[in-house]
């Protein structure tokens, strides 16, 4: 078996509930995150390591929508990471399915594959040595080999009992902690001999998804093919994140600011000793970064910790910048104080503002000014095109695209869905 012979089948059809408001109108695997979609960085990692056929697995307007308009058939992906020969993506056909089994049975069914596929989850990120796994594959006969990796919290994975060669004697999807056979969780990266198509496409899969309305990788056709006595074998993952939800979203992103994976940024670090990149590639962009850097040295910018400021972005005086990620084209007024924070494409933050750690999403406005300043706290999540005006304060708050929030308002521990929640909870 061989990378190039490899077809990646990549499962992205869930609605990502946990991470909403940033899911509402886009599907989770095409979120920002670090200046990117997200699906880029596990794509690109096996795109240099020689995949060159992709399928997604999409289910439902929104996913395909927005995963064929992003990437189409791979041409710009291609061009984008330099990656030669290009990239060629496929996409689901207009069927539904009932899980991420049975759109692995779908595409597989309907592209008529025949190959080895890795399979891999457009919202995790992750580091694998494809050559190493897939000796290992080999050598042990594996018709499929599962990565895992520790985790404290079980209830969240499916996890997995292994023998002493690595075979996986048993594998339970989200046990109570008391039933966890270990804490090895299933990573969702999986390399599938072609034998796996038949088995999906059998009368006992049949069966399975007429009696419970589904096939799920973990639920259904993992137990199944341990249960049977099939030869499913684990691989250690040393390096893997889920960012299924806002906490988990900035702990990666901290963690990636500091070098656990390579987040792919060509520019120059503006301090030799720590990870502060400012991007820009065109004439313009690049006097926006050289006026961010000048800035620094004349102490007029603070930039403390790690940092990943994008393209077109300006920074005003007195700003504070800690282990945060601002995206492309925003406008950050003066005194502004922004910590372990993740701020999204095109966003406007007023003077004086406090932003720590929370997420904005794209073309998000906060007014604030040094009489009504406006505080963002405590892992709040901002959807899209969404105006705070000034003197709020949002503690542990959700609020969802396209809102406004009227001045001076106080919000904890609340999720505000449309307009009558904000004007019930005002008159409250």
């Amino acid at each position: 078996m061989s990378i190039q012979s490899l077809r990646c089948f990549i499962p992205v059809g869930g609605q990502a509930l946990r991470l909403r408001p940033l899911t509402y109108d886009i599907s989770k695997s095409c979120i920002r995150f670090l200046n990117r979609p997200l699906i880029e960085f596990s794509m690109a990692m096996l795109a240099e390591q020689g995949v060159r056929n992709f399928i997604f697995g999409e289910n439902g307007y929104t996913n395909y929508a927005n995963l064929f308009d992003q990437y189409g058939e791979g041409v710009g992906f291609s061009a984008k990471y330099m990656i030669e020969p290009r990239v060629h993506i496929k996409h689901q056909p207009n069927v539904d399915d009932v899980g991420s089994a049975d759109s692995y049975r779908i595409n597989m069914h309907y592209y008529d594959v025949h190959d080895p596929v890795l399979v891999v989850q457009g919202d995790n990120l992750f580091d694998a040595d494809l050559p190493d796994l897939i000796r290992k594959h080999e050598e042990r006969g594996a018709l499929m080999t599962i990565a895992l990796t520790k985790v404290e919290s079980v209830e969240e994975y499916g996890i997995a009992e292994l023998g002493d060669d690595m075979r996986i004697r048993r594998f339970v999807e989200k046990p109570t902690a008391d039933k966890a056979p270990s804490n090895l969780a299933n990573a969702g990266i999986y390399l599938l001999s072609p034998e796996v198509r038949m088995i999906v496409e059998s009368e006992d899969m049949e069966k399975i998804m007429g009696e419970r309305g589904r096939l799920d990788f973990g639920y259904d056709l993992i137990p199944y093919l341990v249960d049977n006595g099939y030869p499913v074998y684990g691989y250690p993952l040393k390096v893997w994140f889920d960012v299924g939800n806002p906490q988990n979203y900035l702990k990666a992103m901290r963690d990636l600011l500091y070098g656990a994976l390579d987040i792919r940024v060509s520019e120059e670090k503006i301090f030799p000793d720590r990870n502060v990149w400012v991007q820009g590639y065109s004439e313009e962009s690049i006097k926006r970064r050289e006026e961010i850097v000048r800035k620094c040295k004349e102490g007029r910018l603070t930039i403390e910790g790690a940092a990943l400021i994008g393209r077109h972005t300006r920074i005003g005086d007195d700003c504070r910048i800690a282990d945060s990620d601002i995206d492309h084209f925003c406008i950050i007024g003066t005194h502004v104080n922004i910590e372990r924070s993740a701020i999204g494409d095109a966003a406007r933050i007023g003077e004086y503002a406090h932003i720590e750690d929370s997420i904005l999403g794209r073309k998000v406005t906060v007014e604030s000014s040094h009489e009504n300043p406006t505080y963002i706290q405590s892992t709040s999540v901002i959807g899209g095109s969404v105006i705070i005006k000034k003197g709020c304060s949002l503690v542990r708050t959700k609020v969802n695209p396209e809102l406004m929030i009227p001045p001076g308002m106080t919000y904890i521990d609340k999720f505000l869905q449309n307009y009558e929640d904000i004007v019930r909870l005002a008159e409250h």
